[in-house]
């Protein structure tokens, strides 16, 4: 069974257990053989796949209960199954939602670490810099490496704090790693959007 989560930037699959990536204008060019069953929140690409055979939407069937206008099928996959905590999903955006008693309490959304990392480097080239994936956020920055790193990685670590109240953090998405080092009850699950897709394609695809 092939699970895909199409994003903005990239399409990633999940096939036995295995997750690989790739682009989005590549992605446009394929074509599967068999059923692919997806979620998407790219309005371009779902135009291109809603009438293909093969393709699956999962959107349909998934239901959370939230008054959050506009919530994402990414977000509500990643959240439906959780009962209480916060939900990162770290990738080219960062969201953060909150859910207790599998209620969906609202969220948030910041620009993720690559797209801060070019907002600087758009300001001058000579703060182009890699983030320092070892700053200390309990002692000020010395150089301008460790700057931008506080500057970005700080304010990210904080919010998240001050939502969290203590409860356990869900990270997922490509920088959900590295985020969860800085949590002592964070919990890091790189197949939590999969897991969810799978549940609702048993539960309620297969099921029909």
């Amino acid at each position: 069974m092939i699970l895909c989560d199409i994003g903005n930037t990239n399409a990633t699959f999940c096939e036995d257990g295995k997750i690989s990536q790739i682009g989005i204008d590549k992605f446009k060019e394929y074509k599967p053989n068999q059923k692919v069953y997806y979620i998407c929140v790219n309005d371009q690409i779902q135009k291109i796949i809603k009438e293909q055979k093969y393709f699956i939407n999962l959107e349909p069937y998934y239901k959370i209960d939230t008054i959050y206008q506009g919530l994402g099928i990414d977000r509500i996959a990643a959240c439906s199954n959780i009962t209480n905590g916060v939900v990162v999903d770290a990738g080219s955006a960062i969201t953060v939602d909150i859910m207790l008693n599998s209620l969906h309490i609202g969220g948030y959304i910041l620009p993720g670490i690559a797209h801060m990392l070019k907002a600087y480097e758009n300001i001058s080239p000579r703060l182009k810099i890699p983030i320092n994936s070892q700053i200390d956020l309990d002692a000020f920055p010395q150089r301008t490496t460790d700057a931008i790193s506080y500057g970005i990685i700080k304010p990210i670590i904080t919010l998240l704090e001050k939502v969290a109240f203590g409860q356990n953090v869900y990270f997922t998405g490509g920088d959900g790693q590295f985020l969860s080092k800085f949590f002592k009850n964070a919990i890091y699950d790189r197949m939590l959007v999969f897991r969810s897709m799978q549940k609702i394609i048993n539960e309620k695809v297969l099921a029909c």
